[in-house]
C-alpha cells in the first residue's frame, strides 16, 4: 500500500517525514539509506519516523543518509514542531533517542527547548578522559577542538575563517578517530561580529550539510564556554541563520525557520525492510 511522507527543510537541512503514529512501518538501517538515496529514493539528510510515545506526545526516530539511526536532531525537531503545530496548539513534546525536547511554533519560525548540554569525557563520549573545553588534540590544521553532547556528539573548531577550511576531507577523518567511539559531528566556526558566528558542519552520517541544528546549538555553547560570546548567539550556516540561548538554568533555546516542500507516497514493496 502506498506509504505517505512530508518533505520538509530547515535552512536547507532536508528530511523525510513519515508519520507512522497510526499505522506502525518497519524501519531498518537498509530501508533508510534507500529512501534517503538521492538518486534512487526519494532523497533526503535524515529519515525521519514519528511513532507513539509513553512520555511526550510523539516519539521522533531519525535516520541518517547512510542508514544509522541517531540521537538528535534540532533542525528536524522544527520541522516536526511545525508539523504538528495545529494537533498540539502550537506546543509539542517530543521523545528522542537523545532525550526529551520541547518545540513551540510561533509566527517568527519554531523555537525548541535542546535540554541542557553535557561536557564529561564520558558523555560526549571520548575514548578516554580528557578536558573537553580544550581537547589535546589536533588534526592537520584544526587543533584544540571544544566537545559538547547537545543530545547528540560534536567537536567544534574555531578558526580565524571557517570557509577556508577543506572540511569535506578532514570532516571524515574527524568522525571516524577511534577517539570518538560513536563517531562524532564536526563544526568549524569563526567569530565575524558580536555574538555572531559563522558555521560549516560535516555531520556524522551524512557529510557537509547546509544547516545543522545541534551543530549551531553545540558551537554556540562551544563558544560561549570559551567566553568568545555571550548567552544569546547568531550563527550562520550555508543555509541561514539560527539564534542560540543558552538560559540561567543551563537549557539551550535554538529558534528558526521549518518548511514543507512537498508531499508525496511511496510503496511499501519498493523499499524492503
Amino acid at each position: 500500500m502506498p506509504i505517505p511522507f512530508r518533505k520538509m527543510h530547515g535552512l536547507g537541512n532536508d528530511f523525510v517525514v513519515i508519520d507512522a503514529r497510526a499505522t506502525p512501518l518497519s524501519m531498518t538501517t537498509r530501508r533508510a539509506a534507500a529512501l534517503a538515496d538521492r538518486y534512487t529514493g526519494i532523497g533526503c539528510d535524515q529519515l525521519i519516523v514519528l511513532e507513539p510515545s509513553d512520555q511526550a506526545d510523539v516519539r521522533m526516530r531519525i535516520f541518517n543518509t547512510d542508514g544509522s539511526e541517531v540521537e538528535a536532531c534540532g533542525n528536524a525537531s522544527r520541522a516536526v514542531g511545525l508539523l504538528l503545530a495545529d494537533e498540539r496548539g502550537g506546543s509539542t513534546r517530543i521523545e528522542t533517542l537523545g532525550g526529551l525536547i520541547h518545540a513551540l511554533a510561533t509566527a517568527e519560525g519554531v523555537t525548541v527547548d535542546m535540554g541542557v548540554p553535557r561536557f564529561d569525557w564520558k558523555d560526549i563520549p571520548l575514548a578516554y578522559a580528557m578536558d573537553t573545553l580544550h581537547l589535546p588534540v589536533g588534526w592537520e590544521d584544526l587543533n584544540g577542538p571544544v566537545a559538547v553532547n547537545v543530545g547528540n556528539p560534536h567537536v567544534i573548531f574555531f578558526v580565524p575563517d571557517a570557509d577556508a577550511i577543506d572540511l569535506a576531507r578532514l570532516g571524515p577523518l574527524i568522525e571516524n578517530d577511534p577517539l570518538f567511539p560513536a563517531r562524532i559531528n564536526v563544526n568549524v566556526a569563526s567569530l565575524i561580529g558580536p555574538d555572531h558566528l559563522r558555521l560549516h558542519v560535516w555531520e556524522r552520517g551524512v557529510g557537509l550539510t547546509r544547516a545543522c541544528g545541534t551543530g549551531a546549538c553545540a558551537t554556540a555553547i562551544g563558544a560561549m564556554r570559551r567566553k568568545l560570546v555571550g548567552r544569546t548567539v547568531r550563527v550562520d550556516l550555508p543555509g541561514g541563520p539560527l539564534s542560540i540561548a543558552w538560559t540561567a538554568d543551563d537549557r539551550i533555546l535554538m529558534t528558526g525557520p521549518a518548511q514543507t516542500s512537498f508531499v508525496g507516497s511511496f510503496v511499501d514493496a519498493d523499499y524492503p525492510a
